[in-house]
């Protein structure tokens, strides 16, 4: 299939249609309203569902219903519209569904502004509701990642029965890139779904289909987290993701994930000319958190420290510093709100770093 012109948001939604999506609800919210408006013209299309719903609450716990009847459902918002499904969201981790929730992070805290941050990495990776639950989170740094990690995100949601979210910021969401979309089945043995509530009767020959995230019984509660966390061990050891970008014999390796990650690409490039010897390293799950890769790279003789760099007060860098669990030093770059450094900046600070190691 030839390459196409599209918006961010709206690629992603075909690449959710691609991946075998047939249900969306949602809210509008700036700057991911580009998803519920192609999605109400493209679903009918495929017969499937849109619906916009009442309120974001209203729009997560939908989608816990159309989960619980075994559809691959999504839902899209940005940062305080994400706050607000948060609860249906521990629901549908309790209750052991797979959906895929998409944030095209604003900045905040508040209201915040329609402008691009990552200020939303605790919120994603900490699980945001109550409860000890992980979604699986995924972070494309461009249009076509985002539209190859659709059909990853379906499949990891029904193998391992979760929540995934694509963490993207609203420069992906809004920015227009030459994408390709290709017709490709799973290469995982995904498991049935006959969890699913979809209808019973006496003579029926399986048990009733009960889905449930409320354990009154403290042994119940017990089994149900303990099967979660299991669950989120094999995730930690098989499903990892980073990039490694010119990390061989650097001196210096810059941490970064999203459209940051391809900024500091640019800086990488203008500071060898100068003769610096620096690399990046850019997690594509940020949960699981790729702990083993990072620290593989910074274990290397040539490697001095890290930077992180982030559109936000300094989130990630935690990660990056349990990481490296103290072998190097680890500074961080970067602002809070929709600030989002340019190339020449993200090489002027390495300059200044690299002279103070």
């Amino acid at each position: 299939m030839a390459k196409q012109l599209m918006k961010g948001c709206e690629a992603v939604a075909e690449a959710a249609i691609m991946a075998g999506c047939r249900y969306f609800f949602g809210y509008p919210i700036t700057p991911q309203n580009d998803i519920p408006e192609y999605m109400a013209r493209r679903m009918p299309q495929v017969g499937g569902c849109f619906l916009q719903s009442e309120s974001e609450v209203a729009a997560i716990n939908m989608v816990y219903g159309a989960s619980a009847a075994g559809a691959r459902v999504m839902t899209s918002s940005s940062s305080p519209g994400i706050s607000l499904k948060q609860e249906g969201m521990t629901y549908i981790a309790g209750a052991e569904l797979p959906c895929v929730v998409v944030n095209m992070v604003r900045g905040g805290p508040g209201l915040g502004s329609i402008q691009p941050s990552q200020g939303d990495y605790f919120q994603a990776t900490r699980g945001g509701g109550h409860g000890d639950y992980h979604p699986i989170v995924l972070a494309p740094s461009s249009v076509q990642e985002a539209v190859d990690l659709m059909q990853d995100a379906f499949d990891l949601a029904d193998q391992y029965r979760t929540p995934v979210m694509i963490l993207a910021d609203g420069i992906i969401g809004q920015m227009m890139e030459p994408v390709e979309f290709t017709e490709r089945k799973s290469t995982r043995v995904l498991p049935k779904k006959d969890w699913a509530a979809t209808g019973w009767t006496p003579a029926s020959d399986r048990p009733r289909a009960i889905v449930n995230s409320l354990y009154i019984e403290v042994d119940e509660l017990q089994e149900l987290n303990d099967r979660l966390q299991a669950r989120y061990k094999i995730i930690r050891e098989n499903e990892t993701r980073a990039e490694l970008y010119h990390t061989e014999g650097a001196e210096i390796i810059i941490c970064a994930y999203g459209t940051v990650a391809r900024i500091c690409k640019s800086a990488i490039n203008l500071l060898e000319k100068q003769g610096c010897k620096v690399g990046l390293f850019r997690p594509i799950t940020v949960w699981p958190f790729p702990e083993k890769e990072l620290a593989a790279v910074m274990a290397q003789d040539s490697v001095k420290k890290a930077v992180t760099v982030e559109i936000s007060a300094g989130q990630m860098v935690e990660d990056v510093k349990l990481a490296v669990n103290g072998t190097k030093p680890v500074e961080f770059f970067g602002k809070p709100g929709s600030y989002t450094p340019t190339a020449e900046e993200i090489a002027e600070y390495i300059i200044k770093s690299a002279r103070e190691a």
